[in-house]
């Protein structure tokens, strides 16, 4: 009898030091498993434009010589130890000319000089990206390596609206200048019978880039990225097919459509008569291109400095039984 009691003592002892050790475990699994986090914040920036006015084949130069700005605000959903999703807004102003580009060697690119286009267009750039982290992240935001490096890409969706400087005034060179929105005069004829309907201000681009992460303290990191964003459109700088036929257009929408006679570049105001006699005889007439459609479209590089706060997690205590 006795020894049947101690053996079923001895039974549930065991089975009770095995749930104890069960549990312990379980425990011990779920503290060391990753609690997702979010980050808030905003940054300012470098923005950079390549197209017609802003050659790809001198990428180094389109991305410094007419820099501009950016400033952004951002959401960030950390899901796993290296992966998160972004939710960005970004206003950007990106800008070209065809004089400032080719001033310096007109004879190099004598079609695009003559052309004496420019262009600024401010984008409203609203983004969902995906990030891929170098490094994961511990169990908790408190745990995040110190530097990690990233990757980004997503797809985004962008409005736009080019803008143009109105042609010196003989009478008053300075007040009679302004900005005009351009995508209204189709200053390639677009509306016309025939010809294509005029370009959308709203768009798509992809955002792929690289950065780099640092943990400031608990609370806040600090982050600079490079992005370049591939458009889906050739009209950020309103230039993408031909020039218009004759009589098409009229008043300012010809005006803004067709600089190539202006002896005063419009955005700089310097005299380029000089360097117009330079240019071979005859080449400006027989030029009927006023965009490249088809072969490349509009696109831009954004640079970013990024403050954002770390929303502490909230740590789930397991239920005392």
């Amino acid at each position: 009898m006795k020894r049947n009691y101690y053996l079923k003592r001895g039974v549930l002892a065991l089975l009770l030091a095995g749930g104890l050790i069960h549990h312990s475990h379980g425990q011990a699994r779920r503290n060391t498993h990753f609690l997702p986090y979010s980050e808030v914040g905003g940054g300012i920036g470098t923005s950079s434009y390549y197209g017609e006015l802003a050659s790809y084949r001198q990428p180094v130069k389109a991305t410094f010589l007419m820099m501009r700005w950016n400033a952004g605000i951002n959401y960030t959903r950390h899901f796993t130890p290296k992966l998160a999703a972004r939710a960005s807004f970004t206003w950007a102003r990106i800008s070209g000319d065809d004089y400032t580009f080719n001033k310096n060697n007109p004879g190099k690119y004598p079609i695009q000089f003559a052309r004496n286009l420019h262009f600024r267009n401010d984008l409203k750039e609203f983004a969902i990206t995906g990030i891929y982290q170098f490094k994961p992240d511990g169990r908790t935001p408190e745990q995040r390596p110190k530097i990690n490096p990233y990757l980004f890409a997503g797809i985004a969706l962008l409005a736009h609206s080019p803008q143009a400087r109105t042609p010196y005034s003989a009478t008053n060179a300075d007040s009679s200048r302004r900005w005009v929105k351009l995508q209204p005069l189709n200053t390639e004829g677009q509306g016309q019978p025939g010809m294509a309907k005029p370009y959308s201000l709203v768009t798509l681009s992809i955002p792929v880039g690289i950065g780099v992460k640092y943990a400031l303290n608990e609370s806040f990191n600090i982050s600079f990225e490079a992005g370049f964003r591939y458009t889906f459109t050739d009209y950020l700088d309103d230039a993408g097919g031909a020039y218009p036929a004759a009589g098409q257009l009229s008043g300012l929408a010809l005006t803004m459509s067709d600089r190539r006679n202006e002896v005063i570049a419009a955005r700089k105001g310097d005299d380029r008569t000089a360097a117009l006699q330079k240019l071979q005889p005859g080449s400006l007439p027989a030029e009927t291109t006023r965009g490249t459609k088809g072969i490349l479209p509009d696109s831009y590089l954004l640079t970013s400095l990024q403050l954002t706060y770390v929303i502490p997690a909230k740590i789930k205590c397991p239920p005392i039984r």
